[in-house]
């Protein structure tokens, strides 16, 4: 039986300047039936049912801070060289590419595989940041972008009446 997997997904102001209108669409999808909505119930995920048909895309986290903006993304098998970064004052784009060759030889037979791919993922960011002073590590397949934003936010706590 497949493991029920819960994904965060944190929601974001829906701004629509610097996204295109495929990436709009792509993001109302999401929003109504999340890639692994079926998973939640012992369904195969899709990428089981028909592996190398579902578009690449990095899994992200976005952390709003008082003076920053976060992101996080899973890039596992990727060289640093192979991802460019874009930032806008509300949206990241993380993009690159993949390949992998896996190359056997035994006696009767040979068998060699190569797989390459692109992927891209556009995050609309919480606050707007300052793109001149944006920093990005990357470390055993995650990237970590921090971006100081524009307008330091302060929280407040309130009280339920």
């Amino acid at each position: 039986m497949a493991k029920n997997v819960e994904r965060k997904t944190e929601k974001t102001p829906a701004t629509t300047s610097g996204i295109t209108p495929w990436e709009q669409m792509e993001r109302l999808m999401d929003e109504f039936l999340p890639g692994r909505w079926m998973h939640r119930w012992g369904a195969p995920a899709w990428d089981d049912l028909m592996p190398g048909m579902r578009a690449p895309s990095p899994s992200v986290d976005v952390l709003d801070r008082d003076d920053e903006v976060v992101v996080k993304a899973e890039i596992p098998g990727v060289r640093k060289e192979d991802v460019e970064l874009s930032v806008t004052d509300n949206t990241l784009t993380i993009s690159g590419e993949t390949q992998h060759e896996e190359k056997e030889e035994k006696e009767n037979y040979s068998r060699r595989e190569i797989r390459r791919g692109a992927f891209s993922r556009t995050v609309t960011l919480p606050a707007a940041v300052d793109t001149d002073k944006a920093t990005a590590k990357f470390e055993d397949g995650m990237l970590v972008v921090s971006m100081p934003k524009v307008t330091k936010t302060s929280r407040k706590r309130v009280e339920i009446a």
